[in-house]
């Protein structure tokens, strides 16, 4: 539906509908009154009835839900109310995050009737800002994988290409954001479940620091690997989300203390001054010849930004230990009892990933601690030295979405699903934030993605610098041949 007054008449020119714009916008546009928040939602919900057949990113729609919210929202400005920041913007939350009073299934046949009686914080925070939820989207069973597909709703395709995987396990998020049926986004991350899905996607996904944005409820309250966060098209959209969402919570005993205004975009900021470590090849990781070839293109690109730019990385020897044991541990802890009462719901990665867990004892778990710590103080005193590091975010493009996972990673054998998966596990286990940003497309018209770190709950810095990034190469602004609207302009390949 074409706006009545829009922010930009050329818009409408341009035959680009309400859908196509960014949260940015929409949010600006809103406030203004010069659209309501019903005729935002009905172009988002006509974009999902028209687009998502070809990608099945959307598994739940909450539509009579989301019109009551949208009434609401045009309610409390008609009276004159103060708006919250996210006021009438259309969001799809992820199907891990409970959604009270709308199915939340966690992508498992255990729980296809599940309605939750409360929101996850990340959910009751977007609400409270304004966001108007419009559904769910698609993830494998228990998040588990680095693509999404589940005996309830059948596989996520990429937009860019759908006979593609569109990434794991927030590949319905950010499907749905790449076809351009939603602005806003929330997804989980704990071996790149955010980092995956943006880099195949084109659109950007950011891990949180553990703690800037509570994961709750959670029973494992002290655990940091797993983290809820904001998913969008647009660096400046990302901010927008993690200004409402962001702060801590009594219930989180990791929560980090930082006002989430300062989220606020735009994010701009100089980068001259910042000091970047360039890490293409860090921890001698392998990668396909088409990812190098699109991260070769970028490197100058980086470089011209005017920050210092050197050639390091930190050293993540122990990484792996850690993650890997907690990360059994984790699921253990979480899904041992329902494996042994129903064992005939689990694909065989989530049932392989809890025995693995139940194995796990005191001896493994303090290992695991120490070279944790070790390496927690190894990436302190690198950051030090360094405000950023960029470094490859997925290691191939998006594989055929008929494979769970790729063989082989730039000729070298997979051992294990998980290990195309370290370049993004690895940084899980520093607690470092992470973004993962559009870089550039392979000679197939794939879309590939870097992955942006800053230092210890530094993630504002990760933030600038990723928008100047962005700036730089407008790779985001490319949408998928398929949905282009005519005129449209767009990132370079």
């Amino acid at each position: 539906m074409t706006p009545r007054r829009p922010c930009d008449p050329g818009q409408a020119r341009r035959g680009l509908s309400l859908a196509d714009l960014t949260a940015v916008e929409l949010a600006a546009m809103l406030r203004n009154g010069e659209v309501s928040a019903r005729e935002v939602l009905q172009a988002h919900l006509e974009r999902i009835a028209e687009r998502d057949p070809a990608i099945n990113a959307v598994c739940t729609l909450s539509a009579e839900r989301a019109h009551e919210e949208a009434r609401r929202a045009d309610e409390r400005r008609a009276r004159g109310e103060r708006l919250g920041p996210l006021h009438g913007v259309p969001i799809l939350h992820k199907d891990l995050l409970d959604t009270a009073g709308v199915r939340t299934t966690y992508g498992s046949a255990a729980f296809r009737d599940h309605v939750p009686a409360e929101d996850s914080l990340i959910v009751a925070r977007a609400a409270a800002a304004g966001a108007v939820m419009a559904g769910k989207t698609n993830t494998p069973q228990f998040g588990t994988g680095g693509h999404t597909a589940n005996a309830l709703f059948g596989v996520t395709r990429n937009p860019y290409d759908t006979s593609r995987t569109a990434g794991g396990s927030s590949g319905g998020a950010a499907a749905a954001l790449a076809a351009r049926e939603i602005p806003l986004a929330t997804g989980t991350d704990m071996a790149g479940s955010l980092r995956i899905p943006a880099a195949f996607c084109n659109v950007v996904g950011m891990r949180p620091s553990p703690g800037l944005v509570p994961f709750l409820p959670t029973r494992t309250a002290w655990f940091p690997y797993v983290v809820a966060g904001p998913m969008a098209r647009s660096v400046d959209d990302v901010a927008l989300l993690l200004s409402a969402v962001a702060g801590p919570d009594p219930r989180a005993p990791i929560s980090v203390e930082a006002g989430p205004e300062r989220f606020t975009p735009p994010v701009n900021a100089a980068v001259s001054r910042l000091r970047v470590a360039w890490a293409p090849d860090i921890a001698g990781l392998p990668l396909d010849p088409d990812v190098r070839a699109v991260l070769d293109r970028l490197g100058p690109v980086v470089e011209g930004l005017g920050a210092r730019v050197e050639p390091d990385e930190p050293d993540l020897t122990g990484a792996d230990e850690a993650f890997l044991t907690w990360r059994a541990w984790y699921y253990a802890a979480s899904y041992g009892d329902l494996l042994a009462e129903r064992p005939e719901v689990f694909d065989d990665f989530s049932a392989a990933n809890t025995r693995a867990g139940l194995k796990v004892d005191g001896v493994a778990l303090g290992r695991a601690e120490v070279a944790r710590s070790a390496l927690i103080a190894r990436v302190a005193e690198f950051f030090t030295r360094y405000d950023v590091l960029v470094m490859p975010c997925v290691p191939v493009a998006p594989f055929d979405a008929d494979r769970w996972h790729p063989e082989t990673v730039g000729g070298a054998v997979m051992e294990s699903y998980l290990d195309w998966m370290r370049h993004l596990y690895l940084i899980t286990a520093t607690g470092l934030p992470a973004i993962s940003l559009p870089a550039g497309f392979t000679d197939a018209g794939l879309p590939v993605g870097v992955q942006i770190v800053a230092g210890p709950r530094c993630d504002l810095t990760a933030l600038r610098f990723a928008r100047a990034l962005e700036e730089a190469t407008r790779y985001a602004a490319r949408p998928p041949a398929a949905f282009a609207p005519a005129g449209a302009a767009g990132g370079g390949a």
